[in-house]
């Protein structure tokens, strides 16, 4: 079956984490993307590793883990769009997109005759999206941004990390790069409206998507509580804000989360526990009731799990319905019997390397697929084979070439 966007064209000039995160979800759903790369530097990413793939002889390539994780399904070419020559292919590609992604500085594309008006002067559907760190206006516009530090100005590493006083207090950024991967969400999401839209008015569309006001809008429940109460949230640890009991909690051999989302499952926990007073109790029978009362409950809780084995423990609030579970290593998530059975890690054949490891986008269709037909590309593997379909000869990319153009 063909993917769900098998009939749309995708002109990725996007690098690092976020506009690729969004062009990879676009080609999983069945896109035609095309990825413009620097002549002989590629995509930075490229080079951020270790860890690094091994080619058949044992070799590092020039694809490191960062890279092969946000490329998939893409092709590959190398054009120099500082020169007229590669302009003039962007444009090119341009006209036959239906969908443009990038994330220059504010202002860098235009310079070379390469912005929004410029292309969607040769082609009116163009959906051009623009991804920075800042967005296209307001004092800092012209800023550089990373995800770490969003993460740090978007208020995110405010509410991260165990508590002030506490052992292992301060601040901490997400283990991932939430908010490149969260940026390149909203992207997906805004081009695909866009081209909803485009159906019925025929016109393409310009979107500005910073990455700060990114971070701003997921601060989404934390961000409700201080605009209702006027006080500023905390690092609480594991703890939620809003709702008890969730935290890590030890057992007498390991750790386990506890998730308890409503006072249903409360009330069965305890019942599970063996401490069904617990659940009657006026101090926690109500959520609101354990928030109050929190520094009173979570110690409470904690003393009952230490009694427990951690396999008991999890078994016993399973069989009760209450959301509860060991905390896995990145090895243990790819052995756990539901992701192995969900085929979450599958292998792609790769030109160097045979194979080549990924993680399987989490979307299913009962009537389309998702296409992985290709690993992430090497540095400009499709560049003649895109040029051939542009129209130019063996000579003309040769000359190309020749003058550092491709």
């Amino acid at each position: 079956m063909p993917g769900p966007l098998s009939h749309v064209k995708v002109l990725d000039l996007s690098r690092i984490m976020a506009g690729p995160w969004a062009s990879q979800l676009l080609a999983d759903l069945g896109a035609d993307v095309i990825k413009v790369e620097r002549p002989g530097i590629g995509d930075d990413t490229r080079a951020w590793g270790p860890p690094f793939l091994k080619g058949r002889d044992g070799a590092e390539t020039r694809e490191s883990g960062y890279y092969l994780s946000v490329n998939r399904g893409k092709r590959s070419i190398t054009l120099s769009i500082e020169k007229p020559e590669g302009q003039a292919i962007v444009k090119k590609l341009a006209a036959g997109a239906d969908i443009l992604l990038e994330n220059f500085k504010v202002g860098t594309l235009a310079r070379y005759g390469l912005g929004y008006d410029d292309l969607k002067a040769v082609n009116p559907r163009l959906i051009y999206c623009s991804i920075t760190g800042f967005g296209q206006d307001g004092p800092r516009a012209a800023t550089v941004a990373y995800d770490f530090l969003i993460q740090a100005m978007g208020g995110l590493m405010s509410i991260t990390g165990e508590a002030d006083g506490r052992p292992g207090g301060g601040p901490q950024k997400v283990g991932i790069p939430i908010l490149d991967l969260m940026t390149g969400m909203y992207g997906a999401v805004s081009v695909l409206a866009a081209l909803a839209n485009r159906e019925v008015t025929g016109r393409g569309d310009f979107i500005d998507i910073g990455m700060l006001d990114v971070q701003t809008a997921v601060l989404a429940n934390q961000a409700m509580n201080y605009l209702l109460s006027g006080r500023t949230p905390q690092r609480q640890g594991n703890r939620h804000p809003n709702i008890m009991p969730q935290d890590v909690f030890a057992c007498a051999d390991g750790d386990v989360v506890l998730a308890v989302g409503n006072d249903g499952q409360y009330a069965k926990m305890c019942e599970a526990l063996g401490r069904p007073e617990l659940a009657t109790d006026p101090r926690f029978a109500k959520n609101a009731d354990r928030v109050r009362n929190k520094e009173t409950l979570m110690p409470l809780v904690a003393e009952i799990f230490r009694q427990w084995k951690r396999a008991d423990l999890v078994a016993a609030l399973e069989k009760a319905g209450v959301p509860c579970g060991p905390i896995n290593t990145v090895p243990q998530v790819f052995e756990d019997p539901q992701v192995k059975h969900r085929g979450m890690r599958m292998d792609l054949p790769h030109p160097s390397a045979g194979t080549v490891p990924s993680v399987k986008n989490p979307i299913n269709f009962k009537d389309a697929a998702l296409r992985y037909e290709h690993a992430p590309p090497l540095l400009g593997q499709h560049s003649d084979d895109i040029l051939r379909e542009l129209g130019l000869s063996d000579a003309e990319i040769a000359a190309l070439r020749a003058g550092g153009v491709v």
